[in-house]
């Protein structure tokens, strides 16, 4: 994939969009430690399992989540792949930061030289 192409975008808005919710962060942080079922899932909120179900699917859909087949369950586990992107985009970032740092710094060096003088 072309890097700033539409399918990278598109992947990257879907990932920010499941991360903006913050029952779905939570679900993440728990299937970071581990698979879960729905039922695993739900037990923390105070939620109906439709309404976890619909934040799953958002996260499956942003290709977070996965979701397999064992008997009965269909445990969830987590997908880091579009984190590690995300992360990427963000880290493109941090030099505009450092930058902006490293000026404040000669300014403050410099409006406190003038006070000393």
């Amino acid at each position: 994939m072309e890097p700033g192409g539409y399918g990278e975008v598109a992947v990257l808005d879907a990932t920010f969009h499941a991360l903006a919710d913050p029952t779905r962060r939570a679900i993440l942080a728990r299937l970071a430690t581990g698979e879960a079922s729905v039922t695993e899932l739900a037990a923390p909120f105070h939620m109906s399992q439709p309404a976890v179900s619909k934040h799953l699917k958002v996260l499956e859909k942003a290709g977070l989540i996965s979701r397999g087949r064992d008997a009965q369950r269909r445990p969830c586990r987590l997908e880091a792949r579009p984190l590690r992107n995300a992360t990427a985009w963000l880290a493109d970032f941090e030099l505009y930061w450092e930058e902006s740092y490293q000026r404040l710094d000669v300014l403050l060096e410099s409006l406190q030289k003038d006070d000393l003088s």
